[in-house]
């Protein structure tokens, strides 16, 4: 039986939020040009920004880091949890600005990581990843490091993360690993749509995950949802560029975690590659996907509206040429509306060891230019409800 209702936010963490800052008169405050850190984008202040984290974690009272207006040169952070204090806020009203040299923060895995926090909350701010020379060595085949995930939670608790703007992250934007009570609203991501694995918000191994109120644009899924996802709501996202909202991929390990009591409603995609999509490689796996609503969603000129694909394989390069062990089951698709610039707006390409099972289409409506779509099925089961339009498979 899947859970429809999202989890309730704090009261207390809202009116932190919307009170100006010399309203919280309860936390104590840090500012980071005390701590010696310049706002002309020039000067290195790695340093100042990891001495106001220390001093705030150290507190026994609720603190704040406030990063006043400018532009502040970062090399890659990396916080640290254990603090006494019950709760810390990074109130940003600048940017923060990566190194020019993309070779910099290319060699870490992160730029800005948070490891084992509780009640740690970002408001506000930019973050500049400087990702474009680092898409271009990548585009000319040199020997080009992976690059950094912008910003990063692993193993953290009770995270609030509001008004944000992402811009051009090297590789991920925004990570949630192996954490619970994440709340991410009114978020900005920003990249260019040939941008390389440059994922928006990537969630995996976490539970009561709410994303809402989002604008994603970049090289690659929006909103991408790893093994070991539970309780995730996603509300209200707008998609575009990009290769839309993801489950998957999955079975990259035999042993993998599922996927389970994900909503995702109201959204909109445009121009995307895909909208509403699962895959999984054709190989043995321990995982699984159920429990899915997608509802109340507009497409417009998306390549694959709604696609569940068992045999996913980018570029046809190295594939495992097997047959994908994720079992798939109890996906409601409601309300899902608009175009698609392929004929084929339906696929399910699923397991033929393990059928996907549980499929509801109910109140569909995609076109073709203008024209009537297609529907594919292979080893699917399930049933349509009211209008649904292609005309279903299955």
């Amino acid at each position: 039986m899947m859970n429809l209702t999202r989890p309730s936010l704090s009261i207390i963490l809202f009116l932190f939020f919307i009170l100006p800052i010399n309203s919280t008169s309860a936390l104590t405050k840090y500012n980071v040009l005390n701590f010696g850190a310049k706002p002309n984008g020039k000067t290195d202040t790695t340093k100042a920004f990891l001495m106001a984290w220390k001093a705030a974690c150290a507190s026994a009272d609720s603190t704040i880091i406030y990063v006043p207006k400018g532009r502040y040169l970062l090399g890659s952070m990396a916080f640290q949890g254990g603090c006494k204090s019950p709760q810390i806020i990074f109130r940003i009203d600048g940017t923060l600005v990566a190194p020019q040299d993309y070779r910099v923060l290319g060699k870490s895995t992160d730029w800005l990581s948070f490891e084992g926090v509780n009640g740690v909350s970002i408001l506000g701010g930019a973050l500049d990843a400087k990702g474009p020379s680092l898409w271009a060595c990548k585009a000319s085949h040199s020997n080009c490091p992976s690059g950094a995930t912008t910003l990063s939670f692993t193993n953290s608790k009770n995270i609030r993360i509001r008004s944000l703007l992402s811009l051009n992250s090297q590789m991920f934007h925004v990570v949630i690993n192996g954490c619970e009570n994440v709340d991410v609203q009114g978020v900005r991501i920003i990249a260019a749509g040939n941008s390389p694995n440059t994922d928006g918000i990537h969630v995996q191994l976490s539970k009561n995950v709410n994303i809402i109120k989002c604008s994603i644009k970049t090289g690659d899924d929006c909103i991408s949802i790893g093994p070991g996802t539970k309780n995730l709501w996603i509300e209200q996202v707008t998609c575009g560029p990009g290769h839309g909202i993801s489950i998957g991929s999955l079975a990259k390990d035999l042993k993998e975690e599922g996927v389970q009591n994900v909503t995702v409603r109201n959204t909109i995609f445009l121009g995307t590659q895909n909208g509403l999509r699962i895959k999984s490689w054709a190989r043995p796996s321990t995982g699984f996907v159920q429990g899915v609503r997608f509802t109340d969603s507009l497409m417009r000129n998306v390549q694959n509206p709604i696609v569940i694909d068992q045999n996913y394989c980018p570029h046809n390069l190295n594939c495992p040429n097997q047959v994908s062990g994720i079992k798939i089951k109890d996906i409601i698709y409601e309300g899902i509306r608009g175009t698609s610039s392929t004929q084929v707006a339906i696929k399910f390409d699923c397991s033929p060891k393990n059928p996907c099972t549980g499929i509801k289409l109910q109140n569909v409506n995609l076109s073709y230019l203008n024209k009537p779509a297609q529907s594919f099925c292979s080893n699917v089961r399930g049933k349509a409800l009211n209008f649904v339009r292609p005309e279903s498979c299955l």
